[in-house]
């Protein structure tokens, strides 16, 4: 039987529109009801690391690591719990602010945080590298290699997803949770998708 309070973790880049828009829908549905949430990181600059990718993709992933390092850094020193505070501070500045100057929102981030400024440094730090592969490969362990950000995980049942164009809210975040969690227990299931045709509104 499911626990009462489902224990969810969310695999997540913190430069990655869907998954702050994934991330923020968790969070409403905590807001709604009783959900033992946290997030761990799942770097896009990892998964497409040898990848053959357009070059403004390329570009966007070889910037995506610098944010990834300093959520890694602050969960080794401070524990995992603080990506509680620190990935949603970072979200708001980079998605719902649209500011992608990553060198003034992470010291802005980890400010609001309550973390040390110092935390920034690691955004240059390729030793943190290991770290991040590791999360990033227990993720694809669960999900599947092929798969990547967001990746869910509910009381031991992981999905890639959902993706959404919108955060859901209120009474229709709690049913899209619930709707999710059904398939994902089915071991039967594999994919659900369909085309998108709007842009992206974290609104």
């Amino acid at each position: 039987m499911p626990s009462s309070v489902p224990a969810v973790t969310a695999y997540v880049d913190p430069s990655c529109p869907f998954a702050w828009i994934t991330s923020r829908w968790l969070m409403e549905v905590a807001q709604m009801r009783p959900l033992d949430l946290r997030f761990e990181v799942m770097s896009l600059a990892v998964i497409n690391e040898h990848r053959d990718l357009e070059p403004w993709y390329r570009e966007f992933n070889d910037r995506a690591w610098g944010p990834a390092r300093v959520c890694v850094a602050a969960a080794e020193h401070h524990g995992s719990a603080v990506l509680t505070r620190l990935y949603p501070a970072l979200g708001r500045r980079i998605h719902d602010a649209g500011d992608k100057n990553f060198d003034t929102v992470v010291p802005l981030a980890l400010a609001e945080a309550g973390l040390p400024a110092d935390l920034a440094d690691a955004a240059h730090r390729s030793d943190l590298d290991p770290q991040m592969r590791a999360s990033t490969a227990r993720a694809q362990q669960l999900v599947g290699e092929d798969l990547g950000t967001p990746t869910v995980v509910v009381d031991d049942v992981a999905f890639f997803g959902p993706v959404l164009s919108s955060i859901p809210r209120g009474e229709e975040a709690v049913r899209v949770f619930e709707g999710a969690r059904m398939l994902a227990g089915c071991p039967a299931f594999s994919e659900l998708k369909r085309a998108r045709s709007d842009g992206l509104s974290f609104a």
